[in-house]
């Protein structure tokens, strides 16, 4: 999965040259949307790339200082995207902003839940109530839920709604720490090792 979508947004200082960011999909992720407020919060044009993980942006972005990697502060392998790339990214900026409201969710309120889907950082949230399973993104989990896969799932308030499920339990909203995180240099468009 590769989607790509363009927001309005001029940037400041050092970070202006920045005009695509990568960052984990399908629609409907937290990091979809702490990635288009970033853009928002420069009025800068800026793209945002949707990957299957968070890492996938690795081998589409270019290393000239112009595309960025979106993580946060939860994301379970946070610490290999920094220590296993300090040659190639360089962590550049950090801001709080509210997730998605975080439900459970599922096709039909009456049935019970025997099997859920979650991403692995809010997997927590459902411990004990059957057999859990863990997928790359809230969205993801949204989809194989409503796909019939799985009884329920862990998910964003828009996801649960762009997939057509029913919201079971409402934890609300985080406040999270978003980290941005941008190709060096020195490793030019060609040069991505």
């Amino acid at each position: 999965m590769n989607t790509s979508t363009q927001v309005r947004a001029g940037n400041g200082g050092g970070l202006a040259r920045i005009s695509r960011i990568h960052t984990l999909g399908p629609s409907g992720t937290n990091l979809e949307k702490a990635a288009h407020h970033w853009f928002a919060g420069r009025s800068a044009v800026g793209n945002v790339v949707l990957h299957a993980e968070v890492e996938d942006g690795l081998d589409a972005m270019r290393f000239d200082g112009t595309e960025a990697i979106l993580a946060c502060a939860v994301y379970p392998r946070l610490h290999d995207l920094v220590f296993h790339n300090l040659h190639r990214l360089e962590m550049v900026d950090s801001f709080l902003l509210d997730t998605y409201e975080m439900v459970l969710a599922s096709r039909d309120t009456q049935s019970p839940v025997n099997t859920v889907v979650s991403h692995p950082a809010p997997s927590c949230l459902v411990a004990g109530r059957g057999d859990l399973s863990l997928t790359s993104s809230n969205s993801r989990a949204a989809a194989l839920c409503a796909a019939g896969e799985y009884d329920a799932c862990v998910t964003t308030a828009p996801a649960a709604r762009n997939e057509g499920l029913h919201v079971v339990e409402d934890f609300g909203a985080v406040p999270m720490v978003f980290t941005l995180h941008v190709g060096k240099g020195r490793y030019a468009a060609g040069s991505r090792s």
